[in-house]
């Protein structure tokens, strides 16, 4: 049976959410569907339709709004976020010297996962064939670093960071400073060489340009009946 044309609008443009379940959730809007629409796919159309607004951005976040598109489209965008962007993130690890508590298994996964601030347009991919890498696709980093104890530290002090120099991770150009790799103490020492490559979250997560994409419905409150009193000032 045919849906009557004053609701062809909801239908088309709207999912409901009612008391007991969640209405309208499959795409409807696809030529022939509803008599006296034309919903043939235009690119111009479309152009004139769709709108992005920024909510919010800074430095970690961006939150936007995309209005005129269809939520498995929105999902697409929020797929390519995380699988099909490509970045620069450590490969290959080589240590020289570990005297950390921290087993190189493990310090060479931390290294891994550390966001790498770099352009990964200016870099190619690298051929897996390739047993060294270039600088067209090959970024080198090293992290040699020692703890000492601090001679100028008060007698009294027990703060490791007044006791000991370098006895945190030292800064090897990551995202944020302030990524913990290893608590060194005095005597410790790290020699790593890092080679970072350029890759796609498809690959694996350590390439993934966010921590989390998602999306949402936007909402659209509409009041069945009058809210007066108490419970006008609640929804206020």
């Amino acid at each position: 049976m045919a849906a009557p044309m004053s609701n062809v609008d909801e239908i088309r443009n709207r999912v409901i959410l009612g008391e007991f379940g969640v209405k309208n959730v499959h795409t409807t809007d696809y030529p022939g569907n509803y008599p006296g629409y034309d919903d043939t796919w235009d690119l111009e159309k479309f152009k004139k339709n769709f709108r992005i607004d920024i909510v919010h951005s800074d430095e970690d976040t961006l939150e936007f709004d995309m209005i005129g598109i269809d939520a498995s489209i929105a999902n697409a965008f929020r797929r390519i976020l995380l699988a099909e962007v490509p970045t620069m993130a450590i490969e290959k690890v080589f240590i020289y010297n570990n005297t950390s508590i921290i087993q190189d298994e493990i310090l060479a996964h931390r290294l891994g996962l550390v966001p790498i601030k770099a352009d990964p347009r200016l870099f190619e991919y690298r051929n897996p064939e390739d047993q060294e890498g270039t600088e067209i696709d090959t970024i080198q980093l090293q992290l040699k670093v020692k703890c000492t104890r601090n001679p100028r530290a008060p007698k009294d002090s027990s703060d490791p960071k007044e006791l000991y120099l370098n006895h945190m991770d030292a800064n090897i150009g990551p995202v944020h400073g302030d990524i913990l790799l290893a608590q060194l103490r005095p005597g410790q020492e790290l020699d790593v060489v890092m080679h970072c490559v350029k890759g796609i979250g498809k690959d694996h997560a350590k390439f993934s340009p966010v921590a989390t994409a998602s999306y949402r419905l936007l909402p659209e409150i509409t009041l069945l009946q009058t809210i007066e009193g108490e419970q006008a000032e609640s929804l206020e």
